[in-house]
């Protein structure tokens, strides 16, 4: 069975630039049995309620400024899939979760990006859920629960938003060996508590977590994690490391 995946995925540059990320999610990918589809939460696709993409063929969002052209011109042309979308916002339903089905979602960067690295045929099916970031965690704790059993028909589940997250406080001139200090501090205590399944403290984790605001001065890009701890099984670590001194580029896999 597959496990759940959170995937930091960083700057859109990663798709050009895929640094030590790129490679280890190619060995990821390479490593697991190849997925049915992909059901992936985003940070980029924050909604009031919950939504999933139901389209057959979702545009690729270029949900950004600022870059090179070179980006502007990446395409991830894989196809959604209505059936899976119409199953899984009824799997939400059933357990109190009302979901609507959204046929003009694109692909936002969150998605793209892991996935082009990933998966660069752009022949899996995917479908996106959208995240209610007011809710917070333990609602993306319980849409993993309540989508978990999809593992079990082939489907990859991810999440896909960054371990730290301060664009204020990033340093574009630092090379990978260069972190700083409260990032580290921050990322060492999600993953001693995602080791020890301490579930309540990781859902108080802005009231437990050393240096918790400054690395998520909101949290939609961690809100991700839960889905994906909530989809899957026992905690490991695929890769670790910063870049630009302060933007954590971990990858955790769930069972």
């Amino acid at each position: 069975m597959l496990p759940s995946l959170f995937i930091s995925h960083g700057s859109p540059m990663l798709a050009l630039e895929p640094g030590a990320s790129g490679p280890a999610l190619a060995r990821l990918a390479a490593e697991l049995p190849t997925p049915s589809a992909i059901v992936i939460v985003s940070a980029h696709w924050e909604s009031q309620d919950l939504r999933v993409s139901s389209g057959e063929h979702p545009r690729t969002w270029h949900d950004f400024g600022g870059f090179p052209a070179a980006l502007f011109a990446v395409q991830y042309p894989a196809p959604g899939q209505p059936a899976l979308a119409a199953q899984v916002a009824d799997r939400l339903k059933a357990d109190g979760l009302p979901a609507q089905l959204d046929s003009k979602r694109p692909f936002d960067h969150g998605v793209w990006v892991p996935l082009s690295l990933m998966y660069p045929r752009a022949d899996i099916p995917v479908v996106q859920v959208s995240l209610p970031s007011r809710l917070g965690p333990a609602l993306q704790t319980r849409v993993g629960q309540v989508l978990s059993s999809l593992r079990e028909q082939g489907v990859l589940l991810i999440g896909s938003g960054s371990i730290t997250h301060n664009l204020q406080e990033l340093d574009w001139h630092a090379g990978p060996e260069s972190v700083e200090p409260w990032a580290k501090v921050f990322r060492d205590w999600m993953i001693e508590k995602l080791a020890a399944n301490d579930e309540a403290a990781l859902h108080d984790y802005r009231q437990q977590a050393p240096h918790a605001v400054r690395s998520h001065p909101s949290d939609e890009h961690l809100l991700p994690l839960y889905f994906a701890r909530g989809a899957g099984g026992d905690f490991s670590i695929a890769h670790q490391g910063f870049t630009l001194g302060a933007l954590g580029m971990d990858i955790y896999r769930f069972g």
